[in-house]
């Protein structure tokens, strides 16, 4: 026992071998299997080697004397498997796949990996616990037993004990670690499965940390493995990761691993390496971007042809690997940076956060725009960018003690996307508010503590017409600020314009009138703080083309809206305005459109070459005439004769 420190002598019972051996008494969660229907059919007992047969004969001499395995008369037995180990030799394993086919599934799920690992923040002193025999260490529910059964040569015997393969055993591992743990859970204790990590922000705490995790596991009957626990380290290898108080890193093993990995030559080959490379997704910036060429044979109905492209993102992507930066624990006093990217076929936000040593990652996230999401528009795509990163990071932000910005260069003027941006944001009950920025990349930041145009709980700051957006952001509301680099745009010049042109329109003064007078106009109303007209909720534009084309110069023309075509232009100038006569007005303003006529794709069939008529080579081998109509028969054929 030289592995364990002084300080834990007194636990070395935990440790002990013979008594790791030994069963362990029955408990309230013990593993139950509850079957969907019928018991499963009786498997095959498949022929063995003189090796296998050798493998089987101790495995059953050795389970039954440690009262693991009974005989059974269940006739419903799992065949038996062997699969050969790192270090020589043979492991059996039973198949229990038609059993697992009609088992009712366990709901109770194993914590997510990247939970666990957002706890060790200030953490500077690790300890590791591996339990022994893992799930031997708990029962089979009494009565299940028969439900285990596997047939061999030699008879047919059922588990006493929990065993690999069975379909909710994780599941009920979990409970039953859950249950010993629950109240010491991510304040210095973490547990995964038959893996556990206590961690502390010094030695004296550390002590007594690791002391109440092991007198809970004497209690419960659980036994360590000396051999592959660590005590007071200050980085230990943890589900795949390199823990330490700077942060968390790749496990060097893996990343050899995938470093020796070969060019894929087949789909099945491919799949597997991407899923190994997707564990550590969140440690890749721009992952999915990364990975577009690769993830395109994923497909259906594609055929997998490995070209130049493919292979240089598979080896770039492996390098990638190598450079991978230490994440940060995160820290909920410190100051947060969310900067989001979109490109037209991905996502890919990055948390950080700022320290007196600078900026440094916490997390990278990334996946691939479904089909839906390549039709949007620019600025559609990056306020889906930003929602994205606010509900992948939800957890975090909501940890924040202030309020944080939205930095986008989004103007106001897409009301449909920033409406359905605005509800996403104030849906998810983060804190924030909403400002503009000429910067390369979207932001959301917390390094300012201002408390302007914070949007509070329960404002009503979304409305369904245009004039929404004027109270939204009001001009002495907004302070001066280095962020903002692009001039937002007022809607006030507009709104005078549409006011003045209303009244003298003879089409809409008798509306005006009847509505001043209070009474009811079916589809119109007037707006009551600005007095425009609304036709379901749209503002009517009066008959004044200077009105009109100033709003397509808006939706049409300006750099953001990006030149759309008729329907496109149509759809986003009556989300807010209504003219008579405006869809045939749109779509002669787009049709007559110069740099649409420049840069439209062209849709019709390619034009064919001139082919100039064959020269005759004497009188009457081509003949060609007109035919005169309208006219009088007798003038024709006088100017004919004559």
């Amino acid at each position: 026992m030289k592995m364990v420190p002084s300080f834990y002598h007194q636990y070395l019972d935990v440790f002990s071998k013979v008594k790791a051996e030994k069963r362990s008494p029955h408990r309230p969660c013990d593993h139950h299997t509850e079957l969907e229907g019928s018991l499963p059919p009786a498997g095959v007992i498949y022929s063995l080697s003189t090796q296998e047969s050798d493998t089987l004969r101790a495995y059953i001499s050795e389970n039954v004397e440690k009262g693991f395995i009974r005989p059974s008369s269940c006739s419903t037995g799992a065949p038996v498997l062997f699969v050969k180990k790192k270090e020589g030799g043979l492991l059996l394993g039973v198949d229990y796949h038609k059993l697992n086919a009609v088992t009712r599934k366990n709901k109770n799920p194993v914590p997510p990996m990247n939970q666990l690992l957002n706890v060790f923040n200030g953490s500077s002193i690790f300890s590791k616990i591996d339990l022994c025999g893992a799930y031997k260490l708990l029962r089979i529910k009494e009565g299940d037993e028969h439900l285990t059964c596997f047939s061999t040569k030699y008879g047919s015997y059922e588990y006493l004990v929990m065993e690999f393969g069975l379909t909710n055993a994780p599941a009920s591992f979990q409970n039953l670690v859950n249950d010993i743990f629950q109240d010491l859970h991510d304040l210095y204790v973490v547990v995964y499965l038959d893996d556990i990590m206590v961690f502390s922000k010094s030695e004296e705490k550390h002590v007594t940390h690791v002391s109440t995790a092991l007198s809970r596991l004497r209690a419960n009957n659980l036994f360590a493995k000396a051999s592959k626990c660590l005590f007071h380290v200050s980085s230990v290898e943890y589900l795949g990761y390199v823990v330490s108080s700077e942060g968390l890193k790749m496990d060097q093993a893996n990343v050899q691993q995938i470093l020796n990995w070969p060019p894929p030559r087949n789909l099945k080959a491919l799949q597997s390496f991407l899923g190994f490379t997707n564990f550590y997704r969140h440690l890749i910036k721009n992952s999915s971007m990364k990975i577009s060429s690769l993830t395109s044979f994923l497909k259906k109905d594609s055929c997998f042809t490995l070209n130049e492209e493919a292979l240089s993102q598979f080896h770039q992507l492996k390098d990638t690997f190598t450079t991978a930066p230490v994440l940060s624990h995160f820290n909920s006093l410190l100051p947060i940076i969310l900067e989001t990217y979109a490109s037209n076929n991905a996502l890919g936000p990055i948390l950080s956060q700022v320290s007196d040593s600078g900026k440094h990652p916490i997390s990278f996230d990334s996946r691939k725009s479904i089909p839906a999401e390549l039709n949007y528009q620019i600025h559609g795509k990056k306020l889906l960018g930003i929602v994205w990163a606010l509900n992948c990071w939800r957890a975090f932000l909501l940890s924040l003690s202030s309020p944080f910005e939205v930095l986008t260069i989004i103007l106001l003027s897409n009301t449909s996307c920033l409406q359905t941006f605005l509800l996403a944001v104030k849906a998810s009950g983060l804190n924030s508010s909403l400002n503009f920025t000429s910067q390369s990349l979207t932001t959301l930041a917390a390094l300012s503590r201002r408390d302007n145009v914070y949007l509070e709980s329960g404002e009503d700051f979304i409305s369904k017409n245009l004039m929404s957006f004027q109270q939204l952001i009001k001009k002495d509301e907004v302070q001066p600020s280095r962020h903002f680099a692009v001039k937002v745009e007022s809607f006030s010049n507009l709104i005078d314009s549409i006011q003045k042109a209303l009244w003298p329109d003879s089409q809409y003064r008798s509306i005006l009138q009847e509505l001043g007078k209070g009474k009811y106009m079916q589809d119109y109303s007037l707006d009551s703080s600005s007095k425009l007209l609304l036709f379901k909720d749209q503002v009517v534009i009066p008959n004044d083309p200077k009105i009109q084309l100033s709003i397509l110069q808006k939706r049409h023309d300006a750099p953001l809206a990006g030149h759309p075509g008729e329907d496109k232009t149509l759809k986003l100038v009556k989300q807010d305005f209504y003219w008579s006569g405006m869809t045939q007005f749109i779509k002669d303003y787009v049709s007559f459109c110069q740099q649409c006529s420049r840069n439209k794709n062209i849709h019709h069939k390619t034009f064919g070459l001139l082919k100039p008529l064959l020269i005759p080579n004497c009188p009457w081998i081509c003949l060609s005439m007109d035919f005169i109509t309208h006219c009088h028969c007798q003038t024709l054929l006088t100017q004919l004769l004559s």
